[in-house]
């Protein structure tokens, strides 16, 4: 199979003996040794590990037993996954000196029920407090449509391998945007699921209350096979033990007749460059969305986020910051400790605020299914850029990135990020629906995808 062939065509092709999982494990690693050296991906190939699992997915078809959806698909997983034989890191330098992980996470073993083949863990933003995909240990994850761009982050390394051909289907975590963000930049479908859809057990945390996992594909299909392989109830993760699964892909192909969808407009236009109102028009069009609507409040939406993003994550990392600050990326490390300082009824102020706000924006989704909004407020920044211009003032790069993306996680709504192919950089749009909706969210990126609205393209490698 091709670098670029989809994870259904992949295991279409392994069930029907067109091919062999070793023969497309071999092609994965040989693409990884040869472009992981500018792209920056990586933090460890588990090559071993990954051929064993190749062989054993060759002799299940051998022996004519059934082959799971994803049989002989290279994955790939942000490092904050548990990788059994392999240290959690996070993107950090503290965890480099942690016991290595001695069993997988469950998204990974469901995964590799599935017939999946994981070869390996990617780079990432220190502690996933970035939006960048810039890693000042491990070096920053390059974007495959220009290397001397930003991936994104904070799943930068699982925006560049799928972006760059290495893999089809990577893990990366998304908290405020950190799977929507390098969707975007690098040009890829992503689905941040419901708060609490996928167990979150065995992977290092950022902000519990806000933190979600999820996939980013080449493909809407591709998305739906890795979510309804991960999906199930799991008594390790607390907001995950109940929801029984909801299948995805046998939805697909409903088509989106019926389905009413607006536009966010408002704070959703604020920032908006050319290629963002283009990629909005685009879509928009496609789907028939007339309808602008206002979320409420989204700028205090945003701000609670903050305060509850920073005063979480600094008391997780109290401890280390008073025994190791020196190990810590200086900007991480400042932002945290302003998270540590904020006062308690701030946060309170917040977390009511977070329900008032989640109650008001539900209301929305009595009229219609699905809003979409942009995903970026620019295509992918030059790397070390420190600046962006919203509304006509210069302000901070880092921090600003996530506009669009935030207001959405902080209520813990399902999101489709789909790519719009722009020339010379693709951008993302976000398909937003109703909790426990991810069904539909998929069935307009389908749709999006077969209109040729939505395409993740290919760099130029």
């Amino acid at each position: 199979m091709e670098a670029w062939s989809t994870a259904a065509e992949i295991a279409e092709a392994v069930a029907q003996g067109r091919t062999s999982a070793i023969a497309v494990t071999e092609a994965a690693l040989a693409r990884i040794k040869e472009r992981d050296g500018v792209l920056n991906a990586f933090t460890a190939v588990t090559a071993e590990r990954a051929l064993a699992k190749a062989r054993a997915v060759d002799a299940a078809r051998a022996a004519g037993r059934p082959l799971g959806p994803l049989a002989g698909v290279p994955i790939a997983v942000k490092n904050l996954f548990d990788v059994a034989g392999l240290p959690t890191l996070a993107g950090s330098k503290i965890n480099r000196t942690r016991a290595a992980a001695t069993v997988d996470a469950p998204l990974i073993t469901r995964l590799e029920s599935a017939g999946a083949v994981l070869l390996g863990a990617l780079n990432m933003g220190e502690y996933a407090y970035d939006f960048t995909g810039e890693n000042v240990h491990d070096g920053p994850s390059r974007n495959p449509h220009d290397t001397g761009r930003m991936t994104g982050g904070s799943s930068g390394g699982s925006g560049g391998s799928v972006a760059g051909g290495l893999v089809p289907i990577a893990l990366g975590s998304d908290t405020n945007g950190s799977i929507r963000v390098p969707s975007s930049f690098c040009g890829l479908f992503g689905l941040k699921p419901t708060y609490g859809r996928l167990t979150r057990a065995r992977t290092f945390p950022f902000v519990a209350s806000l933190d979600h996992l999820g996939p980013l594909a080449r493909s809407a299909r591709d998305l739906a096979l890795a979510y309804d392989a991960m999906q199930g109830p799991d008594a390790e993760d607390p907001v995950c033990t109940t929801r029984l699964p909801e299948p995805a892909l046998p939805t697909l192909d409903k088509g989106i007749g019926g389905l009413r969808i607006a536009v966010a407009g408002g704070y959703f236009e604020r920032g908006a460059g050319p290629e963002v109102i283009q990629a909005m028009s685009l879509v928009s069009q496609e789907l028939k969305a007339n309808d602008i609507i206002e979320l409420p409040e989204v700028a205090r939406a945003r701000a609670a986020a903050f305060v509850i993003t920073t005063s979480e994550g600094g008391a997780l990392h109290l401890d280390r910051l008073r025994t190791r600050a020196g190990d810590f990326d200086p900007a991480t490390r400042d932002r945290l400790i302003a998270g540590a300082m904020v006062p308690a009824s701030l946060v309170t102020k917040a977390q009511k605020f977070r329900r008032w706000y989640r109650a008001q924006v539900l209301q929305l989704f009595e009229r219609y299914d699905a809003i979409l909004a942009p995903a970026t407020p620019m295509t992918a920044p030059k790397l070390g850029q420190q600046t962006m211009m919203l509304d006509g003032a210069e302000v901070p790069l880092r921090a600003n990135i996530g506009i669009y993306t935030q207001p959405i996680s902080f209520i813990g709504l399902p999101v489709v990020c789909v790519p719009l192919p722009l020339r010379p950089l693709p951008i993302g749009v976000q398909i937003i629906a109703a909790p426990w909706r991810e069904d539909i969210a998929l069935r307009i990126a389908h749709h999006l995808e077969g209109a040729q609205v939505a395409q993740a393209p290919r760099p130029p490698l």
